[in-house]
């Protein structure tokens, strides 16, 4: 398979051109095949829909230019609310946010980062860890994922198996 810049460059007109961006893509093997995730954005959000448009497009893609040779897995989806970020330019809407990151290199003795976004430009970004400030190359990255605030999750919590839901009396009856 090629690898992930060269297939970036070839998808992304095409996925443009449908009037979505192009967020990013993973490689990897699947037990039988090779796999590739496209993950697929646009301001209004993204619909099962519009997975299944890119999907056919990109995979006659693959297929008249011969991207990946033997058999493979497609997926396209949204980068959802934990999205990956693959490039420097996504960083810096994402201050104030929880990331973890995995490094290439160590960064003041840790490859594992996890924290508050506080700063982000085309080259650096800082993070407020419980320790400190930690301030790191984004090209030390590995891999680095949003973690979103569950706390201001309002969905409605889920009946407890004892009580179902009802409210709980100081007598019960016998």
């Amino acid at each position: 398979m090629l690898d992930a810049d060269h297939i970036t460059q070839r998808l992304e007109s095409t996925i443009n051109g449908l009037g979505f961006e192009l967020w990013g893509i993973e490689r990897g093997r699947s037990p039988h095949s090779q796999l590739l995730r496209v993950f697929i954005d646009r301001p209004e959000g993204i619909t099962v829909e519009d997975c299944e448009t890119v999907s056919a497009q990109v995979a006659d893609l693959i297929e008249v230019h011969e991207l990946i040779k033997d058999s493979y897995t497609l997926e396209v989806s949204s980068p959802g609310m934990d999205r990956i970020l693959f490039k420097p330019a996504q960083w810096a809407p994402y201050v104030g946010e929880g990331v973890q990151i995995k490094l290439r290199v160590p960064v003041a003795g840790k490859r594992r980062l996890s924290g508050k976004l506080v700063a982000a430009d085309a080259e650096t970004a800082t993070l407020e860890e419980q320790t400190g400030m930690i301030q790191f190359p984004l090209s030390a990255v590995e891999r680095a994922r949003l973690v979103p605030d569950r706390s201001l999750n309002t969905s409605p919590k889920k009946p407890t198996p004892r009580g179902k839901g009802q409210p709980k009396t100081d007598r019960e009856e016998r």
